[in-house]
């Protein structure tokens, strides 16, 4: 169960950061609330995870996809398009996630 709270962690946490932009500087009250709502959710789903889950694995976990995810969101939705050095980054970034995941003793496998 720790890993659906932790994407939906991570879902809650890319939802709110992709609405920041959107709030302009929190003047415009939807989208901040959104930004609000979803950092509250996605903090609390990060502690129901943190019962089970080591907290480095966790937040490697949670950052590392997250910044994939809100670079996507970016690309799509805002025309952000990241060059070739930001793709190499996000992939150096998702591979150091996944050998963590999956090589290291302080994940749980």
């Amino acid at each position: 169960m720790s890993y659906v709270f932790l994407a939906l962690a991570i879902l809650a946490e890319v939802i709110a950061t992709s609405a920041l932009k959107a709030s302009e500087s929190f003047s415009r009250l939807g989208p901040s609330v959104i930004v609000i709502v979803g950092y509250g959710i996605a903090f609390y789903l990060l502690t129901l995870v943190l019962r089970d889950l080591p907290l480095g694995v966790t937040y490697a976990v949670w950052s590392g996809l997250g910044i994939v995810l809100v670079t996507l969101f970016g690309a799509v939705v805002y025309r952000e398009m990241p060059d070739l050095p930001a793709i190499l980054g996000l992939a150096m970034i998702v591979g150091g996630v996944a050998v963590l995941h999956l090589f290291s003793s302080a994940t749980p496998h």
